[in-house]
């Protein structure tokens, strides 16, 4: 893999400098403004768990950030890793905090999510196409709603904030999916719309980790 290589794959971006999407860039904001109001909020309440999961929410700013201005392959992986960071460790907490399930139970939904993310988003790019490259982050968004609907009838709380994360991150996969399909009529496109509402769902599902159950098998405290 030429981990130089140049990719353009959003509306604002017109040639490869630096600067050639000034709002895709700054918008990556959202992302650390975010973690800084969790952070002042909820940070006596904090344990390892919240503590890993904020460290990725500030990790996916600046690789998206890099991602938006240097635009080369190396770039884009330090975008998506710490995406997948997030979810990992979201999935191994939300398993064994909100369904009170053992940490072997976590481990397993962890390593269940690659096959179901894979399974799905296949089915979704033969009836849908890559949507952008949204197409990878629909599973997320039903998990959680999954997640959301299995704990309405026993933390109904917790259920009901992750229903409205998973309603956020549709949202914002919308814009995400429709940024080159309207290039024509707006030049700026909407993926910084992803950003401001991502940076937004992702302090909201940390604010619900932190409000949620916390049983035995959670983390130990930082």
């Amino acid at each position: 893999m030429n981990w130089l290589e140049q990719i353009d794959s959003y509306c604002e971006r017109t040639d490869p400098t630096f600067w050639s999407e000034p709002v895709n860039a700054v918008t990556n904001l959202a992302f650390l403004i975010a973690a800084y109001w969790i952070w002042r909020r909820h940070r006596q309440d904090f344990d390892t768990g919240e503590a890993i999961l904020m460290g990725w929410l500030v990790m996916i700013g600046i690789g998206s950030f890099l991602f938006h201005t240097v635009a080369q392959a190396w770039a884009a992986a330090l975008d998506t890793l710490p995406i997948l960071g997030f979810v990992l460790t979201y999935i191994y907490l939300a398993t064994v905090r909100f369904l009170r399930f053992p940490p072997w139970a976590g481990v397993v939904a962890v390593i269940g999510f690659f096959p179901y993310a894979a399974g799905f988003a296949t089915l979704l790019m033969l009836g849908w196409g890559p949507m952008n490259g949204s197409v990878s982050y629909i599973p997320v968004a039903v998990l959680i709603a999954v997640y959301g609907l299995v704990l309405l009838w026993r933390e109904p709380a917790t259920g009901v904030r992750l229903l409205t994360g998973a309603a956020i991150l549709a949202l914002s996969l919308f814009f995400r999916s429709i940024d080159e399909a309207v290039c024509a009529a707006l030049p700026l496109g909407t993926h910084f719309l992803w950003h401001l509402l991502n940076g937004l769902m992702l302090g909201w599902m940390i604010r619900a980790m932190v409000l949620g159950p916390r049983p035995r098998a959670s983390l130990p405290a930082a």
